[in-house]
């Protein structure tokens, strides 16, 4: 007799979404079970914030722009895929990064890793912080550790062990390139768990990494990651997204496109545990679902049957960015590293910079330079909702200000992400913690994953994506 096969409702097509419904069948292949994955997307398009526009030999990216090599989700998935052969590398020429102090972009110092200093010579010599900052900075080689368990603010814990000025004029706008959050609301657990290991282990951030920065790569780490900071795919991160939703065509997924899930009923009319109903009308009996969307709309689903205060306490910022093309012989700058951030301090429309020809040489054809800026972080978001015109005329000038840059560009390609980049407040793996007991308890085989649960970057959007489809099939119930 065949077995049933076990039906799961994916409820997103973002990248969490697609890697849940693809390890679904590669996990269900190697038990010898059939499963039914069916996808509710609620755009006519799948990725998510994953967009990649080619034209005319660029490769330009509308959303997230690379992923860290040492979060190896996405390069296990890449060769999955037969995509490793596609992986793009940083260009050697891009070493450098800078940040705004002042009106002026300033080398930053060697050895910081995460804006933490392992090399104090190095710190020493940079003038983006004061003496008294230096010293200040130093004391955390001798500073206790903290009395108390518990989470708390990551500004809070920047300033403890390194002083305000590393916290704000280094940390902080490196932390607003990654998460456009505010570190005295980010929770230290949930955004850089590293660094209270760090202070654990050693008394001493400094000499944490240190000795982090001694370390050769670790020996489980892939050929494509060892001595890599980030990667990108030649023709963009959208051709993981187009890999695998070829993928999941050809094993039999379901993809609804359209299809915004509106309600999560227990029992089906068939007698099937669940019943997920779309805004368009498409309705799904399931066994197990996997909720992979934002978290409001994750709460409206999940809201008549649990708890949902840790979806509600997920604040969103929103952000643009801002991509330049232009002609190499009229540019007038080298650009000679990888790009710079800007301080929430300096008062600028940008937070950060990429000079993406010079980081990613695959991303504009000979002659031209293709440079991108982004805008919005957190407490400072009404610049990212400018109008086009207005947006890019300001960031413009901050570019001539800050790097003399005063070439036209042949093009610009705005994009803007409304309540685009969660943010874990203080207490949010916590929240979360308790969120997955009450799913467990009364809504069994019902999870939650993605950016808003538990690390927004594509490796951990991925390696969720595989955790919740290994923990349905391992505890699915055979059925003749």
């Amino acid at each position: 007799m065949t077995a049933e096969p076990f039906r799961v409702a994916v409820l997103g097509g973002g990248i969490t979404g697609l890697s849940a419904a693809f390890y679904l069948f590669r996990f269900a292949e190697k038990q010898g079970r059939p499963v039914r994955v069916t996808l509710l997307e609620s755009s006519e398009r799948l990725g998510g914030r994953i967009d990649t526009l080619r034209r005319d030999g660029y490769v330009i990216e509308r959303g997230p722009d690379s992923f860290l090599a040492r979060k190896t989700a996405m390069i296990e998935l890449a060769r999955e895929l037969g995509l490793d052969k596609e992986l793009a590398y940083t260009s050697p020429l891009a070493r450098t990064t800078f940040i705004a102090h002042r009106g002026r972009l300033h080398p930053m110092p060697e050895g910081l890793m995460m804006g933490v200093p392992s090399d104090l010579g190095a710190l020493a010599r940079t003038g983006i912080i004061s003496p008294f900052g230096k010293l200040r900075a130093a004391c955390d080689l001798i500073l206790p550790r903290r009395g108390k368990d518990g989470d708390e603010a990551v500004g809070e814990f920047l300033r403890r062990r390194l002083g305000r000025e590393v916290a704000e004029r280094i940390a902080e706008p490196l932390l607003a390139g990654i998460h456009a959050g505010d570190p005295d609301r980010l929770s230290l657990r949930a955004t850089l768990p590293q660094f209270a290991e760090l202070e654990r282990k050693y008394g001493s951030l400094i000499r944490g990494m240190a000795a982090v920065r001694r370390r050769s790569s670790p020996a489980n780490l892939p050929p494509e990651a060892r001595g890599r900071t980030f990667l990108s795919f030649r023709r963009g991160l959208y051709s993981l997204v187009e890999a695998l939703e070829r993928r999941l065509l050809r094993d039999g997924c379901a993809i609804r496109f359209g299809a915004a899930a509106v309600a999560l009923e227990k029992g089906a009319p068939d007698g099937a545990p669940y019943r997920i109903v779309a805004e368009n009308g498409t309705e799904v009996s399931a066994d197990a679902v996997i909720v992979a969307v934002p978290a409001p709309a994750a709460a409206r689903l999940l809201e008549p049957h649990v708890d949902v205060e840790a979806l509600r306490r997920v604040e969103y910022v929103s952000v643009a960015n801002v991509v330049f093309g232009y002609d190499a012989r009229r540019f007038g700058h080298k650009l000679d590293g990888s790009g710079f951030l800007v301080p929430r301090g300096e008062g600028r429309v940008i937070t950060a910079s990429t000079w993406t020809s010079t980081k990613w040489p695959h991303t504009a054809p000979a002659g031209k330079r293709l440079l991108r800026c982004y805008v919005g972080r957190a407490g400072d978001e009404a610049a990212a909702l400018l109008p086009d015109d207005t947006l890019e005329y300001a960031v413009r000038r901050d570019l001539r200000e800050l790097m003399d840059l005063t070439a036209r560009p042949e093009f610009a390609v705005i994009s803007r992400h409304r309540n685009a980049m969660p943010q874990y407040g203080v207490g949010h793996l916590e929240r979360i913690a308790a969120l997955r007991r009450q799913l467990e308890s009364r809504l069994p085989g019902v999870l939650v994953a993605g950016a808003p649960i538990e690390g927004l970057g594509m490796p951990d959007c991925v390696a969720q994506g595989r955790k919740s489809a290994a923990a349905l099939m391992e505890s699915a119930p055979s059925r003749a």
